[in-house]
């Protein structure tokens, strides 16, 4: 059995929760937070004081970080991969090569493993355009993400004045997808990929069209955007809103030989993008551990991971039932 910990139970920490319950090879020792244990409500998971983390040391396989990558997981996840081998989901794609380095040093020093930025993008995804870019060189490759809620821009909006509550879906260009598909060279701009879609709960007297100048215009989040903004009761964005789906699709355009037209897609919809990354998650914690037992210790990210590594198969029943 490989023992489980987890850090942090926010939607991530819980999918995890409910996800190792579908991996027998798999036992979940404890929920670690920083809040106070009596308020932390689980599946039935044991919950402790982050504290109490490097004293359950030898009763420990793999620690799954499951705080956000603002300002938790650069600082977590070299912190715990001094003592433990560990998973997180760090998603700031500009900060990856610095993130890496500070782990895989403290990894390598301590003789641990740890995978960083796993999920489904950063993830799934980048294993899947560096596939498609590597089996045709000769091409583009795109990616589009959701439809699904942004949490980020749905904050974004949460804080300007005047709005009580608020939600916000990126959604694809389809027929954009489908003239690449077709085999069509297009240039495309952020605008012409996505359009952003937002349910605004407005507080009392709050003004409409002010918040609505503002929401279109909000630099780095909505501007280089079409954006559509819908004015919706608290019991409507309640009723109608509450998931979190999402999903996205990775398409790479090429030619072979005399021009032939190829295309490769990957596709994913999510009805709850945390459950579906914490499913990740555990997966490669399996692969973690497994390093671990041979000793392959630093960092590692998805794109060095061999995929029999991932499953709790045995490789001669994966060469019979896969190949």
């Amino acid at each position: 059995m490989i023992k489980i910990a987890i850090v942090g139970y926010g939607n991530l920490g819980r999918g995890v929760e409910r996800a190792l319950k579908q991996n027998a090879d798999m036992e979940l020792v404890g929920v670690f937070s920083r809040r106070d244990p009596a308020a932390v409500q689980t599946d039935g998971a044991s919950v402790y004081v982050l504290d109490e983390l490097e004293a359950q040391k030898e009763n420990i396989d793999v620690c799954i970080l499951c705080g956000g990558s603002a300002t938790d997981l650069p600082v977590q996840t070299p912190a715990i991969t001094k003592n433990f081998n560990t998973i997180d989901s760090f998603d700031t794609h500009a900060k990856i090569p610095e993130h890496f380095a500070n782990v895989d040093q403290a990894a390598k020093e301590n003789q641990t493993v740890s995978i960083i930025s796993t999920g489904w993008d950063p993830g799934l995804f980048s294993l899947n355009r560096l596939y498609a870019q590597s089996i045709l060189p000769e091409g583009e490759t795109y990616t589009f993400w959701g439809k699904g809620v942004s949490q980020g821009h749905s904050d974004a909006l949460r804080r300007i004045d005047g709005v009580a509550d608020a939600i916000q879906y990126t959604i694809p260009k389809s027929e954009v997808i489908e003239k690449l598909k077709a085999g069509e060279k297009m240039t495309l701009t952020t605008r012409d990929k996505h359009l952003r879609e937002c349910f605004v709960v407005l507080e009392e007297n709050a003004d409409e069209a002010a918040i609505k100048e503002e929401i279109v215009t909000m630099p780095n989040y909505f501007d280089e955007y079409d954006t559509i903004v819908h004015f919706i009761s608290a019991e409507e964005l309640k009723r109608d809103h509450h998931a979190m789906p999402h999903g996205g699709t990775v398409l790479r355009t090429g030619t072979t030989h005399e021009n032939t037209k190829q295309v490769i897609e990957y596709n994913l919809q999510l009805e709850s993008n945390p459950e579906f990354t914490a499913s990740v998650l555990v997966a490669y914690a399996r692969a973690c551990a497994r390093l671990a037992a041979e000793k392959q210790f630093g960092a590692f990210t998805v794109l060095d991971i061999a995929p029999k590594y991932l499953s709790p198969v045995d490789d001669a029943t994966l060469r019979k039932e896969l190949l």
